[in-house]
Parts: structure tokens; C-alpha cells; sequence
């Protein structure tokens, strides 16, 4: 796995140990910032990286530009060793945390412009992890959220976001919200 764009390109990634690992590959991630170009994302923005695993998704995202990212996982070790292989560790900040209590958010972190959350396949852990990210106050008013699921996954209506488009890439489907 690689960074595929942007300062840190080409630039090796390790990633966690476990059978019940599944990175996001190279390709889903290039899809993933090409369909991103689309959006009024500001050129600086702060990320949040939810279920980060290696931290694949925050990282590509400071290669390109983004000024912060917040890294979070219940086992960061793998985010934090490539935050600081890849020179990332002043733009980094890492939460080893359960995404679903991640509780209000310090007035020392910014509020994040773009999400990226990749939880555990068929774990319904998606909506609790989102809901808590809107009402602890860590999202602007118009922040971006792409969510992987497993392709069987449909969007419920969930009150504070609203699905903008749905992409199916093999066994799992990317979800573009943002925030109402």
C-alpha cells in the first residue's frame, strides 16, 4: 500500500496485522480524491480519519494539502509509526478512541471539513459514529463525510446528513454525505 499522490507519493505504508483488516486499496483511495475534486473543499482542510487502521485515508489526504488530521482507532500504533515515517506527525493528531463515544470535541482541535470513515464491515457501527462526530460539535456546516460499507450497505435517512451520491467499487460501496 502507497500514498498515491501528492508530497508523500509513492511513499510505502505498513499496515495492521489481523485477519480482520481490509484496507482501503490504492484504487478506492484514487477514486475516492478524484470524485473529492468535485466538492468546495478548502485547499487547507482539517480531516478526521475514523476506523484509520494505518491511516491510509487521513494521510493521502495531508500528501495533497490538508493542513491537520485526526486519526482515530481503537489500535493507532500502525497510524502513528507511517505519521512520522512520512514526516507527518506536527499535522497529525492521533485519538486512540472509540469512534462511537468520541465525546465533544477540545477547543484545541479543529473542526474537520472532511471525513473519512471505514469501520469494520457488517459491525453497524457507521450512524453511531457519524451521530457522535456531528454532536460533539467536530464537523463545520458543510463538511464532506465519505463513508466505505460493504456493497449491501444502504444509506438510512440519518437526521444531520444527507447522501449525495453512492459509488459501488467490488465488495464495497463508497458514500458521499454531507452535513445539513
Amino acid at each position: 500500500m502507497r500514498i498515491t499522490s501528492g508530497s508523500a507519493k509513492g511513499r510505502k505504508l505498513n499496515v495492521p496485522k489481523g485477519n480482520d483488516i481490509r484496507p482501503t486499496t490504492d484504487k478506492v483511495r484514487q477514486a475516492i480524491f478524484n470524485i473529492l475534486l468535485s466538492y468546495d473543499l478548502p485547499v487547507n482542510a482539517n480531516i478526521i480519519d475514523m476506523f484509520c487502521g494505518s491511516g491510509a485515508l487521513g494521510l493521502e489526504g495531508l500528501s495533497r494539502g490538508a493542513s491537520h488530521a485526526i486519526l482515530i482507532d481503537r489500535d493507532t500504533a500502525t497510524a502513528k509509526d507511517n505519521a512520522q515515517d512520512l514526516g507527518f506527525a506536527d499535522q497529525t493528531t492521533i485519538l486512540r478512541k472509540d469512534a462511537t463515544k468520541i465525546g465533544t470535541r477540545p477547543e484545541t482541535m479543529p473542526q474537520a471539513d472532511l471525513v473519512f470513515a471505514d469501520p469494520p464491515y457488517n459491525k453497524d457501527l457507521l450512524v453511531p459514529s457519524l451521530t457522535a462526530l456531528k454532536d460533539g460539535g467536530w464537523l463545520t456546516d458543510d463538511a464532506v463525510i465519505i463513508a466505505e460499507t460493504e456493497k449491501q450497505f444502504d444509506w438510512p435517512q440519518v437526521a444531520g446528513f444527507t447522501l449525495q451520491d453512492r459509488r459501488l467499487y467490488g465488495d464495497c460501496r463508497i458514500h458521499i454525505l454531507t452535513t445539513e
